[in-house]
C-alpha cells in the first residue's frame, strides 16, 4: 500500500501511509486506539475507498471496491467484532454469499466435508454442524478464519484478534497462526499488545494519529522502544501506588447463589467484602461465574438466595437505578452490548444513567448546554478521541475510545463502589497505563473498587487483595503481596487455595 490517505469528518484517519507485506511473514500493525490501523486495513479489504494512494498485489496495481473483490485477490479479514449469523450453523456461516447450489436448493454436504478437512489440516477443531450461538467466542473466531481459508485466501488480516479471548485461546490462536505461515500464507496482525507482537511477528509497522512512524524488525527492537514509537513518550509498564489503609465496608456479599442462563448454579454460596480505599481483584478462568456475579451485583440478573449490601443497605432485590443511587458504578465486560447505545451521540451516552438529574433536565426537558459541557469535560479528562466532539456517534469511535468513554462516564458519577470488569480489554499500552492510574486514583480517594479481569498482570499490578473464583465458588482470598502468579493460577484451576 502506497501513500494511502483517508479523511472522515473532522479527522484524518490515514495520512499518506505506506506498508508492505511479504509472502510467508507476519506483519504487525501497531498503534494506539484510533491511530488509523483498522481504517487502513478496511481500505485493503474494500470496506472503505481511499481518498488517494495505490494498492499493489504481486506488483500489479489493483482497485478494491468491495470485500468480494478483496477475496478474489486472495485477501481476507477477521474483524474485531465478528460478522456471524448466530442462529446459523458454522457451515452456513462459512458458505454465506457463495452457497453451493443443487437445482433450486443448496447442497451443504460437500461444503461441510471440506470445512472439516480444512479444520483438521490447520488444527482448528471446528464442528461444521454446530450453531454459532452454542460455541465460545474463541471458536467463533476460528469460524471467521475458516471463512477465509474456504475462499482460498493468501493474505489474512486479523483485527485485534485477542481482545475477546482467554489466555488459553490466545495460545491456541498463536499456534494456528504459525500453522498458516508454515502453509505459505501471509498475515497482517492489527494489535497493540506488545507481548503478542514479540511472540509471533517478523516486522512491525507503527502508526500514530494517522501518520506512519516507521517499520522495525521485531527481533531487534525491544517492547519499550515499540511502546515509545506507538505513544510518543516513555511508557511505564508498572502501576505506581502507595500502600493502602482500607476503611469501612462498602460492598458486602453474603452467601450469594445465582443461576446462570443454562439453568445451572453459576455462583455458589459466595461471600466477599470490599472496603473503602482498596482495589479487590477477582481472578478466575473465563466462564467460572464472574459474569453471573457481576450481573447479580449490578441488578442485571435475579438472585436465587443470599444478600448484597452497598453502604450497609440491602440492594439484593432493587433495580439498577437504585443501586446507582446508592453509589454503585459499573464498567461492563461488553462495551457495545452493555456500555453504550451505539447510535446515540457521546453526549447522550454520558447522561444515560443520570438524565433525570437536575443538572441535566428540568420539568422533563433536557438542558443541552449543561449536557454538552459535561460531555466535553469527560472527553478532555479521559482523552476520548472523537472527530465530531460531543456529537460523535458512539458507533464511529474505535474500540479503545469507546472504552475510555465508558470509564470516564462511570468515574464522573463519583461512585462509592466501582465494579470494573475487563476495564482495559482491547486497549493500547498508553490507554492501559492511563486507566490503571484512574482506578488507583479512585482507590486513593477512598472509593471501593472491585476489579474483575482475566489478565493476571492487571490483577497483580492493581489489586491490594485478590479473590479467586472457580466453578462459581470463592476458592481463595489473599493479600496481593503474599502470593505470586503461579499460586493464583493453581487456585484458578481449583487446586489449593485459602480463604
Amino acid at each position: 500500500m502506497r501513500e494511502i490517505r483517508k479523511e472522515f469528518p473532522g479527522i484524518v484517519a490515514n495520512d499518506d501511509i505506506a506498508i508492505s507485506l511479504q509472502k510467508g511473514e507476519v506483519l504487525a500493525l501497531l498503534g494506539e486506539n484510533g491511530a488509523g490501523k483498522s481504517t487502513l486495513m478496511s481500505i485493503l479489504f474494500g470496506l472503505h475507498k481511499p481518498d488517494r494512494g495505490k494498492i499493489l498485489v504481486e506488483g500489479r496495481e489493483v482497485s478494491i471496491n468491495s470485500p468480494t473483490q478483496a477475496n478474489e485477490l486472495g485477501i481476507g479479514m477477521v474483524h474485531q467484532h465478528f460478522k456471524l449469523v448466530h442462529n446459523f450453523t458454522i457451515t452456513e456461516n462459512i458458505v454465506l454469499g457463495i452457497e453451493p447450489r443443487r437445482g433450486l436448493g443448496m447442497s451443504l454436504a460437500s461444503s461441510s466435508k471440506r470445512i472439516k478437512q480444512l479444520s483438521e489440516h490447520y488444527g482448528l477443531n471446528v464442528d461444521p454442524d454446530a450453531k454459532i450461538e452454542d460455541v465460545s467466542v474463541g471458536m467463533q473466531q476460528r469460524v471467521e478464519i475458516l471463512k477465509m481459508l474456504y475462499r482460498n485466501t493468501d493474505v489474512l488480516i486479523f483485527d485485534e484478534p485477542t481482545a475477546v479471548l482467554t489466555p488459553q485461546e490466545i495460545q491456541d490462536l498463536m499456534k494456528i497462526m504459525k500453522n498458516l505461515i508454515d502453509e505459505g500464507k501471509s498475515i497482517i496482525l492489527i494489535t497493540h499488545k506488545l507481548k503478542e507482537i514479540k511472540a509471533i511477528a517478523d516486522r512491525c509497522t507503527v502508526i500514530r494519529r494517522g501518520k506512519l512512524i516507521g517499520t522495525v524488525d521485531v527481533n531487534e527492537t525491544s517492547t519499550k522502544e515499540m511502546a515509545k514509537m506507538m505513544v510518543g513518550r516513555e511508557v511505564l509498564f508498572t502501576v505506581e501506588k502507595e500502600k493502602n489503609e482500607p476503611g469501612e465496608l462498602v460492598l458486602e456479599i453474603r452467601n450469594l447463589n445465582v443461576v446462570n442462563r443454562r439453568g445451572v448454579m453459576g455462583v455458589k454460596n459466595f461471600s466477599l467484602e470490599v472496603r473503602r480505599g482498596e482495589i479487590l481483584g477477582l481472578a478466575g478462568v473465563d466462564g467460572n461465574g464472574q459474569t453471573e456475579l457481576v450481573e447479580a451485583l449490578t441488578g442485571l440478573t435475579h438472585v436465587e438466595s443470599g444478600k448484597i449490601l452497598i453502604n450497609g443497605k440491602d440492594v439484593t432485590n432493587t433495580s439498577v437505578r437504585e443501586r446507582i443511587d446508592r453509589g454503585g458504578a459499573h464498567i461492563p465486560e461488553d462495551r457495545q452490548k452493555r456500555g453504550l447505545v451505539l447510535d446515540y451521540s457521546l453526549e447522550n451516552n454520558f447522561i444515560l444513567e443520570n438524565h433525570g438529574d437536575s443538572r441535566f433536565s428540568r420539568y422533563g426537558f433536557l438542558k443541552r448546554p449543561a449536557i454538552r459541557a459535561n460531555s466535553e469535560k469527560i472527553i478532555n479528562d479521559f482523552d476520548v478521541r472523537a472527530g465530531q466532539g460531543s456529537l460523535t456517534p458512539a458507533r464511529s469511535l474505535s474500540g479503545g475510545n469507546q472504552q475510555k468513554a465508558i470509564v470516564g462516564r462511570e468515574i464522573s458519577h463519583n461512585p462509592d463502589l466501582l465494579i470494573s470488569v475487563q476495564p482495559t480489554r482491547g486497549l493500547d499500552v498508553g490507554s492501559i497505563e492511563y486507566i490503571h492510574r484512574r482506578l488507583v486514583e479512585q482507590r486513593d480517594s477512598g472509593k471501593a473498587v472491585l476489579l474483575v479481569s482475566l489478565e493476571l498482570d492487571e490483577i497483580f499490578g492493581l489489586s491490594d487483595r485478590i479473590a479467586v473464583i472457580s466453578h462459581g465458588e470463592l476458592v481463595g482470598l489473599v493479600q496481593a503481596d503474599d502470593v505470586d502468579e503461579n499460586e493464583v493460577g493453581l487456585m484458578m484451576a481449583g487446586i489449593g487455595g485459602t480463604k
